[in-house]
């Protein structure tokens, strides 16, 4: 399909936000008890299956499956860190801060690294641009794809880099802090997005250096001690590999990326975004809530265990010829092809 983007007059074709919030204006409320459950059971089955994964025999098919169903499981509960983007303050208490304990921290992907990022992502006046930290004109540039998919098998490193050796010094540093601060503290794909720090947040990034710091010791210190076998951070590696690559699959799937580096309106932001509803595997590549990316742009406030619903609703009282039908994606694959054959575009029409 051809990347181009419009904004017809139509009144059968052109989106009214407000007429379509009132058909699920009902699905805006989380359910604690939901997020609760999710984090915790997803969490829970990702450390059992990650230390069984270290105590059986390596490289054996015991090994291979229990690290598979880590990897699962641990990508389940960190992209729990998009919903904490989105949630307002104090919707669910202590939340975040579960989160990151059970999650963040042991995974090196502490919360700061995306709520005070995504919004940059969703908004109007950046979503697409320079200043949007989870995009790139990827439409027909093999070779970018290419090295995007690469580049993830290097993050677990890149991570530690970042969080082990680095931290401890910025702390002692300024200089290389703020240098951490603008450009090595967002989950970015946009080499040259540089985020904008304010002292409260400044403190945050802090803070959560230190207490990972103080929780990282932990297994560093056993695994000097010959107590833990150094093998348990390169499972941890591989784990975290594996997580990377399936989400810069699934990310790649999200946009078609067609953007000519200018700011685009709701409508053209919707055309560039995809749905793929799938069948019931499509959970465990695009988990809690992602698969229905284009309806999470057009109500980002909306609880992920709500958009099947909505997604629904919208597909029966939207007319066939509405943009929002041509959002919807069979699978993976066919959004990644679409994406590796397409034309670079000029220009947004």
């Amino acid at each position: 399909m051809d990347v181009t983007f419009t904004t017809s007059p139509s009144s059968k074709q052109s989106l009214s936000q407000a007429q379509h919030r009132e058909w699920v204006k009902d699905l805006f409320i989380p359910k604690a008890a939901i997020f609760w459950t999710d984090l915790l059971l997803s969490a829970t089955i990702g450390w059992v299956a990650f230390i069984i994964a270290y105590l059986v025999k390596p490289f054996s098919i015991l090994q291979g499956g229990t690290l598979l169903v880590a990897a699962i499981a641990f990508y389940r509960a960190l992209v729990f860190i998009h919903e904490l983007t989105h949630l307002k303050e104090n919707a669910l208490p202590k939340f975040k801060l579960c989160w990151n304990l059970l999650v963040g921290i042991p995974l090196l992907l502490p919360s700061f690294t995306y709520t005070g990022v995504h919004a940059d992502h969703h908004r109007l006046s950046t979503y697409g641009t320079a200043q949007d930290p989870e995009y790139m004109p990827f439409a027909g540039k093999k070779g970018e794809i290419l090295f995007f998919v690469a580049h993830s098998l290097l993050l677990p490193g890149l991570l530690a880099l970042r969080f082990l050796v680095l931290a401890p010094i910025g702390l002692l540093v300024p200089s290389l802090h703020h240098l951490l601060e603008r450009h090595g503290s967002s989950l970015s794909m946009n080499l040259a997005y540089c985020r904008k720090i304010s002292n409260a947040e400044r403190n945050q990034i802090k803070i959560t250096e230190i207490i990972l710091l103080g929780i990282w010791s932990i297994p560093i210190s056993l695994a000097a001690l010959g107590i833990l076998s150094w093998r348990i951070f390169v499972i941890w590696y591989v784990m975290m590999a594996l997580i990377m690559c399936t989400n810069t699959l699934r990310t790649l799937g999200a946009h078609r990326y067609g953007s000519d580096g200018t700011s685009m309106n709701l409508e053209q932001q919707l055309q560039d975004s995809v749905d793929t509803p799938g069948k019931f595997w499509t959970v465990l590549w695009a988990p809690v809530g992602l698969r229905y990316h284009a309806l999470h742009h057009y109500f980002p406030s909306m609880p992920y265990h709500n958009l099947p619903i909505a997604y629904q609703r919208l597909r029966q009282n939207l007319p066939l010829d509405s943009y929002y039908h041509h959002t919807t994606s069979p699978n993976l694959w066919t959004s990644l092809k679409q994406l590796w054959n397409e034309q670079p575009r000029g220009q947004i029409k």
